[in-house]
Order: structure tokens, then sequence, then C-alpha cells
């Protein structure tokens, strides 16, 4: 009996051996299928953000004609790949260094709005990838600088500048065209000209200032010269009326005159305080007559 539940235990640890190990065995499986079944549906799902937009590549039938909105979408996980593409406007800001009219050189730095033609994403995916802004913008930029500044002056930068803008704006626009890029808004945020004409605008203001300065001086000289000769004409016609009136009437307005002069010098002597006046004669004392 001993030997009969030996072996009958044997058989049943055998046999829980073999269940335990069965057991692991499709729960290997099992966590194997779920594994490469979550890994598939995560590789099978991708995301657009906000402002993006996404362009499938097919490895069969290469860039899909289509383009994912925002959201989650779907894909074949090893057969298509999503590429995002920014839609929002981006600002850039671009140098450029050109000759003007007048063989003047001068530093423009020129801000410039662009975005992509959401209908033409495809092609620009094709044609420049997603990096479309940094293998466009400079060399078309640059080309459209130089050809419109060459046709002003480098005086004609200052003084028109929002029709320098407004061309540059219209230039660039007809040019980003060819390559699907719509441009917002170009200003220029940056104008400098190079030493000598700087120095030459300098000594151009001085001589206005000096010129400007001169003229004052030669009309204050002619309003001098006709003060003068208006002065001298009134001066003769008074000795003149003077002359007739004395022939006329005696040496009575010579008298009238002298009397007149008298009493304002006596006038502006007696309101000075340092002046006293002494009455001609032996007598010193003032406000008594000579009786008493």
């Amino acid at each position: 009996r001993k030997e009969e539940r030996e072996g009958s235990r044997r058989m049943s640890n055998q046999k829980m051996v073999e269940f335990m190990a069965r057991s692991l065995s499709n729960l290997a499986k099992y966590a194997v299928v779920l594994g490469v079944g979550g890994s598939a549906a995560a590789a099978s799902l991708y995301n657009v953000d906000g402002g993006e937009r996404a362009v499938l590549f097919d490895r069969f039938r290469g860039v899909l004609p289509e383009a994912s909105d925002e959201g989650t979408h779907f894909l074949i996980p090893w057969v298509q790949t999503a590429h995002t593409m920014d839609i929002r406007i981006r600002p850039r800001l671009i140098p450029s260094a050109t000759g003007t009219k007048d063989l003047q050189m001068v530093e423009i730095v020129l801000r410039v709005l662009t975005r992509p033609d959401m209908t033409m994403l495809q092609t620009i995916f094709r044609n420049l990838g997603t990096d479309y802004d940094e293998r466009v913008l400079p060399s078309i930029t640059n080309e459209v600088l130089k050809a419109v500044v060459a046709q002003y002056n480098a005086e004609e930068l200052l003084t028109k500048r929002d029709q320098v803008s407004e061309k540059i704006r219209l230039s660039l626009l007809k040019r980003a065209k060819d390559f699907n890029l719509i441009i917002e808004d170009v200003a220029i945020t940056h104008l400098q000209f190079g030493v000598e004409f700087s120095r030459a605008i300098e000594q151009k203001q001085v001589a206005e200032q000096e010129a400007e300065r001169a003229k004052y001086v030669v009309l204050k000289a002619d309003q001098e010269r006709k003060a003068a000769i208006v002065k001298a004409e009134g001066e003769s016609e008074s000795a003149r009326l003077i002359s007739e009136a004395t022939r006329q009437a005696g040496t009575g307005l010579i008298e009238l005159r002298r009397i007149e002069a008298a009493k304002e010098i006596a006038a502006a002597l007696g309101k000075s305080r340092n002046v006293s006046y002494l009455p001609s004669g032996n007598n010193m004392l003032f406000g008594i007559n000579s009786n008493s």
C-alpha cells in the first residue's frame, strides 16, 4: 500500500507540473500576442496637433494625395509613415547686403511672414520636405531685395520706404507662389548705409544748416539796409520841413524846440535821486525869495 500511495503521489505531482508548464506556456503565448498587438496598435496610431497637417508616405504608392487634419488617425504600420507639417504663419528675419542705383552699399533686414499653401502640402513635401522655408525663403528674398533696391537711390530708400516695402512684397509674393508658399506680410525692420554715405549725409546736413544761417544773415543785412534808408529819408524830410518852417516863422520854432528839450531834460533830472538842481546866483537857499 505504501508503494501504491507513493506511486499515486508521484503521478499527481507530475500532472501538476505538466499543468503548470502548459499554463505558463499558454500565458507566454498570450503575452507575446498581447505585446505584438499592443505595439501594432500603437504603431498604427498617430496624432496631429493644432496648427499642423500630416502627409502620409506609403512604401508602395508614395505620397498619398490627401493630408490628415488635426486629431488622431490610423495608418498601416511599417508600410505608411506620417510626416507633420506646420501650417501656421511663421516670422523670419532675413538679412541682405545689396547696392542701390547710385552704387551705395546698404544692409537691409527684412521680416517675412509666410505659411504653406494647405492645398499643396503634398507637392511641398515631395519637392522641398518639411523644412521648406529654410530651403526657399533666404534665396528668393535676397534675389527680390537685390532686384528692387537696385531701382532706387540711397536717398529714396529713406523717403520712399513704404513704396519700396510694398514693391518688395509684391515681387516676393509672385516669386514665392512658384514654390506654393503664401506671403502674408513683408516689412523692412533695419536699414543701414555704409560709412561713407553716412558721413556724406552728415556733411550735407551741416552744409544745409550753414546755408540757412548765411541766408538769414543776408536777409538781416538787407532789412538793416532798408531800415537805414528809411531812417535817412525820414531825417532828410524832417530837416527839410524844419528849414521851411524856420524860413516862414523865423527863429520862433527853434526857441520852441529848445524850451521843449529843456522841459524833457528837467523832467528826467528831477526823477533822478543823485542829481540836485542849484539855481544860478548867490542865493543857495531853496524856496526862499530874495526879499526875505
